[in-house]
């Protein structure tokens, strides 16, 4: 499959970054423009980590997002990296309130598609049933699937990722890989299981145990916010 470079900003992109400015000014259309492209990214990350709560853990973002966008200082790909930020916060915010793991449940809104504009590495996500998607992702180390949820779902570079976890953009790109790398070799092994079950008696093959959203970052152990201004 062929996908873009990150390099080459691409028309809608120049279209967003102007809407980004506009939207510094007040301009109301340019902040919706804004919000349609970066709230599906943000649902799917907060479901991963607070599941059924997440459409209340975007809600309490966008109330900061927009009180704070007039002092914000930065490009598209910051944007969407500074929304991450403060969603991720508010997710913890939100973990820290319930103090339990999240609902399994998530609806099928937040188990859209998936991103997967301008990563190779997100190769190893083709074909991937959307809803099962993300708990696909619960089931990898936190770190690795925190770094495929900013690098695919969210659709941010190493470097902005990074600065959302308080982390190297080298370390983030090797978690990525690593995390995208697992899953290829489970899609790999459920394939053969699938085939060996069409193969034998006729019965489909057992289902899958259902696993958790991801129990992400219930101790923050980065150390920071992640982004400069952003509790």
């Amino acid at each position: 499959m062929t996908r873009k470079s990150r390099a080459v900003p691409t028309e809608r992109d120049a279209e967003l970054s102007r809407a980004l400015r506009a939207a510094q000014d007040g301009d109301e259309s340019s902040f919706r423009l804004l919000y349609r492209d970066v709230q599906p990214r943000l649902l799917r990350f907060a479901a991963a980590m607070v599941g059924a709560d997440a459409e209340d853990v975007t809600s309490e973002a966008w109330l900061q997002i927009a009180r704070d966008l007039p002092g914000f200082r930065g490009d598209l790909d910051g944007f969407r990296g500074w929304t991450a930020t403060i969603t991720r916060h508010r997710a913890l915010d939100q973990l820290r309130r319930t103090s339990r793991r999240p609902a399994t449940e998530l609806s099928d809104d937040v188990l859209a598609a998936l991103t997967s504009d301008g990563d190779t590495e997100a190769d190893a996500l083709d074909g991937l049933a959307t809803r099962d998607a993300l708990r696909l992702i619960a089931e990898l180390p936190p770190d690795q699937a925190e770094a495929v949820l900013l690098r695919v779902v969210v659709g941010l570079d190493a470097k902005t990722a990074g600065k959302v976890v308080g982390k190297r953009p080298g370390a983030v790109r090797t978690a990525a890989y690593r995390g995208l790398r697992r899953l290829a070799d489970r899609l790999a092994a459920d394939a053969g299981t699938d085939t060996g079950a069409e193969a034998g008696s006729g019965a489909g093959a057992p289902a899958r145990p259902r696993t958790e959203p991801l129990p992400l970052l219930q101790s923050d152990k980065s150390g920071g916010t992640g982004a400069e201004g952003v509790r």
